[in-house]
C-alpha cells in the first residue's frame, strides 16, 4: 500500500462485552475495496469542485470528472452533496484512567461514535505510568488494539528525572512528535515552571510540539478550598473555583516562557475569552502559538451548572470548566478569523455512575465531556450555516490544519490522488439531531442532548471501507491503524534563522581588557 501511494503521488503530485459488539459489525466484510464517489462537490481547505473520487486499496486514485469504471466497483452518488476529508479530532481520551475511575469510552466504542459521526482519526494523550513514557506507551498501545481507525498518540509528561528526556527522544522515533505539560490538577499531573522549562527544551531540540493545559493549579487548588469553606460543594463549585482570569494567566505564563525558549506553543482547549486574547496578542507579535478550542466551549454556557438536578450538572463539569455566555461566541469569533486554528473535543467521557463519585464534593466529580461523536455536525451547524465561516474552512478547521500541524498531510486532510481514502459524504440540507439514546458512546448521557441543526455525515469511508452508511456501523475492532507522525511540522520552519537573530542582537560577550588593580 505504502508502494501505491508513493506511485499515485509520483504521478498525480475497559472492553465492551462482545454480546454488545454486534450492533456495530458484521462478521463478513461485504464492502468493495474499489469505490467510486460520483457528482460530489469535493470540499478541500484551498479549494472545492464538482469531480468524481475513484478509491482503490484504501488509496484516494483519482479526483476528476466523469470517471468511468468497471462493474465491479461500489458506486455511491453524492449528487447535490459535499464530498470531504474526514475529519481529525486533535484531542481525545479513551479508556484513561483518572480521578479514581476510567473512561467510559475505550478505542472501540470511543472509535466507533467517531466514525458514525465523520471523523476518521484521532490523536490521544498517552499518560505515563508512574511518570514513565516507556511504559505509557505500551499500555496505550494494549488499549488501542481495539482500534476500528486510524489513531496517533500525543504523549504527556508529568514528572522530569535524567530519564525522561531520553523518553522522548524514544518517543519521537516511534511517531509521536507532541508532548503536552499539564498546569493544572496539583498532586496529580500538574508539573512546575522549571519542568515546563526543560520540557519547551527538548522538545525544540526534537522538533516536537510542546502542548500545555493552562489554567494555575496552585491558585486552582485555593479556589476548591475557598468554595469548600463557603459550603458550595456541588458541580457549581467546580466553575467557581477555577475562573477564567486563572486560564488567562496560565496561558500567559506559557506563552511568555515558550518565547523565552523560542519554541513552538499548542495552547489545548482554549475555553475563555481570557486565554483567547493572550494567544492572538502572542500571534500578533510574531510568536507561533497554536490555540485549539473543543466543541463544548464553542456552543455549551456554564448556567447548566447550576441545574438543580445533580446528575444534569455534573456530566457538564470538565477543566477548563465551560465558561458564562458570551466566553462561546468570543470562540467563534476568534476561529472564524483563524486566531484559533482547529477544532477538537477532549472527548473524555464518565457514565452517571461516575460522575456520581462527587456527589457530596465537586473536587471527586471526574471531569470530562463527549463530544468525539458530535463535532462535525456541531461546528457546521454553529459555524457554517451561521456564515462565520465556509466550507472550506470547515474543513481547515476539523481536518486539515490537524493534518499540517502533526505533520501527516496530505496522508491525512485531503481529497486528493495518493491521500488515504478517509472521506465523508455530507449532506448540507439534511438535519441532525442529538440524543444519548442513539449516540454510539457507551456514556448514559450527552452534553449535547436535544440539540438538532443542519448538515449531516450520511455516509463515512475509513481506510478506504464504508464503515458508516443508511444509519448503520459496520466497523471491526482491530482494523484501525496507528499512524506515526514524524517531528518538525511547519511552525519549526525559520526557527534556526529566528535563534541566529537573537544571537545576534545580545552583542555580547564583550572582550574587556583586564586590567590590575
Amino acid at each position: 500500500m505504502a508502494h501505491l501511494r508513493s506511485l499515485i503521488l509520483l504521478l498525480s503530485i475497559s472492553l465492551w462485552p462482545l454480546s454488545g459488539l454486534s450492533q456495530f459489525f458484521d462478521s463478513e466484510d461485504g464492502s468493495s475495496s474499489k469505490i467510486l464517489i460520483k457528482g460530489g462537490t469535493v470540499v478541500n481547505a484551498d479549494h472545492q469542485e464538482v469531480a468524481d473520487v475513484y478509491v482503490e486499496d484504501g488509496i484516494i486514485v483519482a479526483v476528476r470528472p466523469n470517471i468511468k469504471v468497471a462493474d465491479d466497483v461500489t458506486v455511491l452518488d453524492a449528487t447535490g452533496k459535499l464530498v470531504m476529508p474526514g475529519g481529525i479530532d486533535p484531542h481525545t481520551h479513551l479508556a484513561m484512567e483518572f480521578m479514581g475511575t476510567e473512561t467510559i469510552d475505550n478505542f472501540f466504542s470511543g472509535q466507533a461514535a467517531a466514525l458514525a459521526g465523520g471523523t476518521t482519526m484521532h490523536i490521544d494523550f498517552v499518560i505515563p505510568v508512574n511518570g514513565s513514557l516507556s511504559k505509557g506507551y505500551e499500555a496505550y498501545v494494549e488499549k488501542a488494539k481495539l482500534s476500528c481507525m486510524d489513531y496517533g498518540f500525543h504523549m504527556a509528561i508529568t514528572k522530569w528525572d535524567d530519564v525522561v528526556p531520553k523518553e522522548m527522544e524514544i518517543m519521537v522515533e516511534k511517531g509521536i512528535n507532541s508532548f503536552k505539560f499539564f498546569l493544572a490538577y496539583k498532586g496529580s499531573l500538574m508539573i512546575s515552571d522549571e519542568l515546563l522549562l526543560e520540557g519547551l527544551k527538548k522538545c525544540k531540540s526534537l522538533g516536537a510540539l510542546a502542548m500545555v493545559h493552562a489554567e494555575n493549579g496552585d491558585a486552582v487548588f485555593e479556589g476548591q478550598k475557598r468554595m469548600i469553606e463557603l459550603g458550595i460543594t456541588g458541580p457549581e463549585g467546580h466553575a467557581l473555583s477555577r475562573p477564567p482570569v486563572l486560564e488567562g494567566e496560565a496561558t500567559a505564563r506559557a506563552i511568555r516562557l515558550a518565547a523565552f525558549v523560542n519554541a513552538p506553543l499548542y495552547i489545548v482547549h482554549v475555553m475563555s475569552s481570557d486565554a483567547m486574547e493572550e494567544i492572538s496578542r502572542a500571534q500578533k507579535s510574531g510568536q507561533n502559538v497554536i490555540g485549539e478550542p473543543v466543541v463544548s466551549g464553542l456552543v455549551l454556557d456554564d448556567s447548566v451548572l447550576w441545574d438543580p438536578d445533580f446528575i444534569t450538572a455534573a456530566k457538564f463539569v470538565m477543566s477548563p470548566p465551560i465558561r458564562a455566555k458570551g466566553h462561546g461566541k468570543v470562540l467563534q469569533a476568534a476561529l472564524s478569523t483563524g486566531i484559533l486554528k482547529l477544532v477538537g473535543t477532549d472527548h473524555c467521557t464518565f457514565n452517571s455512575a461516575q460522575k456520581s463519585l462527587g456527589i457530596d464534593d465537586f473536587r471527586k466529580i471526574p471531569n470530562g465531556v463527549n463530544g468525539i461523536e458530535e463535532r462535525m455536525h456541531l461546528v457546521w451547524d454553529t459555524m457554517v450555516e451561521s456564515g462565520q465561516i465556509s466550507a472550506t474552512d470547515y474543513v481547515r478547521v476539523t481536518s486539515t490544519e490537524c493534518a499540517k500541524l502533526f505533520n501527516i498531510y496530505p496522508r491525512k486532510g485531503a481529497i486528493r490522488a495518493g491521500s488515504d481514502a478517509d472521506i465523508i459524504i455530507f449532506n448540507p440540507n439534511s438535519t441532525f439531531h442529538i440524543s444519548a439514546h442513539s449516540h454510539h458512546s457507551r456514556s448514559d448521557t450527552n452534553v449535547y442532548e436535544g440539540r438538532s441543526g443542519k448538515g449531516k455525515v450520511e455516509v463515512t469511508i475509513a481506510g478506504g471501507r464504508i464503515v458508516w452508511e443508511n444509519e448503520e456501523l459496520n466497523v471491526v475492532p482491530g482494523s484501525g491503524k496507528y499512524i506515526s507522525m514524524p517531528p518538525f511540522n511547519y511552525l519549526y520552519h525559520g526557527i534556526n534563522k529566528a535563534d541566529e537573530k537573537y544571537l545576534t542582537s545580545l552583542k555580547a560577550p564583550v572582550n574587556r581588557i583586564k586590567q590590575s588593580l
